[in-house]
């Protein structure tokens, strides 16, 4: 039986690199995959997973409107496919977590979804919040504090390095407006 995993964590913690190896890991034995990505995250090209390492691969764009289990199921009528893999997961709607999990409960097909647990401001982003809830199988990626200890929040830097404590919740960017901190630091830098 197929199942849905969640693999999270702050910034600079590897996520894209992990699917992407997942993915090759899949194709160099003989099997199809999808990569998706969230039209929303252009950082890198449109329909590209780039890790900061320089691993890459081509992928499919998605909506906030799409519908993944359609979407997944007419790549299955066109081939087998057999694992679908989310980059910047965290920018999902509630009905698509709930579509991927379809995926794994009627097709079979397992899905393996990467990204931010938590926004700039500590809160959770819609996708991650119903991944924590409804996938099988967490998974923690670890990223590293400047303190040395395990980063598990991330704030929002401004042009000059002055964390921002407002703004809208979804900003692309890398590590030039983002900066991985442990929750004491995090607590240190947005509260003080």
């Amino acid at each position: 039986m197929a199942k849905l995993y969640f693999y999270y964590s702050s910034m600079n913690a590897g996520k894209s690199t992990a699917l992407l190896q997942a993915s090759y890991n899949y194709r160099e034995r003989g099997m199809n995959t999808l990569v998706l990505i969230p039209e929303v995250d252009d950082r890198d090209g449109r329909g590209m997973v780039v890790s900061r390492i320089g691993l890459e691969s081509e992928a499919h764009l998605f909506g906030t409107g799409d519908d993944l289990l359609q979407l997944i199921a007419d790549q299955v009528d066109e081939h087998p496919l057999h694992c679908v893999l989310v980059d910047e997961a965290q920018f999902l709607t509630r009905q698509q977590v709930f579509e991927l999990s379809e995926v794994t409960d009627r097709l079979d097909v397992p899905v393996l979804a990467y990204g931010l647990r938590t926004d700039f401001q500590g809160e959770p982003f819609e996708g991650s919040k119903y991944l924590l809830a409804w996938a099988d199988n967490l998974k923690e990626i670890k990223a590293i504090c400047d303190c040395g200890s395990k980063a598990t929040m991330v704030v929002r830097l401004d042009e000059h390095g002055n964390v921002r404590r407002i703004g809208e919740q979804i900003e692309i960017g890398g590590n030039d407006r983002y900066l991985s901190l442990c929750r004491k630091h995090f607590k240190q830098r947005f509260y003080d």
